[in-house]
């Protein structure tokens, strides 16, 4: 694994994490035309509509070569099979949480996970954090602290997702291989169990897919809503440092926090509010020093 550290304003990362969490954000509303999708036959189909958009993809790019290069690493595919394994955890217990009405629990999730990826970046990649940034991160861990104390029976939701998803970013961006045929080689690694969870629903419960054409569409809709913002993520893994980036995921569960009060009509008590405002501070103080650090960065390399 590479461990070696991307500069933070890279313009092509930040547009692509800026991409893949919006999406992710309004995922929820998606969720809605599936909901009555059980969650695990879901996923199933997810997977499966999700490898023949990547092979598309790879075909289109002509990055068989790539896809190649890294079927023969055995230790390329053994780590992607242990990232495959951990965004399929995240993706049941995320559509699961939705579905069950606890989508605060979920927006917690990804809260606490821009502190997971702090932490690992810190740690094991020997990212260094500003005083500022620093700063943003304890304003954020109080935010996650006030509203992970009113929601203790559901936070094993929140840090299921938190740590499968800040886990499965680690190991891509160590691993070089590139966003599409990494994609391609965890849909592929994922596809014969979800072949048989659809085949299970087919037979015990009936299958989802055969309910009704608008449903069908809606389930094959989930392959691109899964492709499109992992690849960014992915692209957006690489090229920023993995603190950077965990700052900008913000992003994603605030948008889902203000579906859960417009859409979902789920009450605001006073700590997540207070958790709201303590994280997005952190947000623009983290963000602040950022933009700060690279026009600095700029004018010392124009200067030279």
């Amino acid at each position: 694994m590479d461990a070696s550290a991307p500069p933070q304003h890279d313009r092509t990362g930040l547009a692509a994490a800026f991409g893949a969490y919006v999406i992710w954000g309004f995922l929820p509303l998606y969720l809605i035309l599936v909901r009555s999708v059980p969650a695990f036959e879901f996923v199933g189909w997810r997977i499966i509509w999700t490898l023949p958009l990547c092979l598309l993809i790879v075909l289109a790019r002509k990055q068989w070569p790539d896809l190649r290069t890294a079927l023969r690493n055995r230790r390329t595919v053994a780590w992607l099979a242990a990232s495959a394994t951990l965004i399929a955890i995240n993706w049941v217990v995320y559509v699961w949480a939705i579905q069950n009405g606890q989508v605060y629990a979920a927006s917690l999730g990804y809260y606490i996970n821009p502190l997971v990826n702090v932490l690992l970046g810190t740690l094991l990649l020997g990212e260094k954090l500003t005083r500022a940034q620093w700063v943003a991160v304890g304003l954020a861990a109080i935010g996650v602290s006030l509203l992970a104390a009113g929601a203790l029976t559901t936070l094993w939701i929140s840090l299921t997702l938190a740590l499968s998803f800040g886990t499965y970013g680690l190991i891509r961006k160590q691993l070089d291989v590139g966003a599409v045929p990494g994609l391609t080689i965890e849909s592929t690694l994922l596809l014969l169990p979800s072949l048989g969870v659809a085949w299970y629903f087919a037979q015990t419960q009936g299958s989802s897919f055969a309910v009704s054409s608008e449903l069908s569409l809606s389930i094959m809709a989930g392959g691109l809503l899964t492709a499109f913002p992992l690849l960014l993520f992915a692209i957006a893994a690489r090229k920023l440092p993995y603190s950077t980036l965990g700052f900008i995921q913000f992003l994603a569960p605030s948008i889902v926090f203000i579906l859960g009060l417009t859409v979902f009509g789920e009450e605001l008590k006073p700590a997540q509010a207070a958790c709201f405002a303590c994280i997005w501070a952190a947000a623009v103080i983290f963000m602040w020093d950022m933009v700060k650090r690279s026009r600095s960065q700029n004018r010392i390399k124009a200067a030279g």
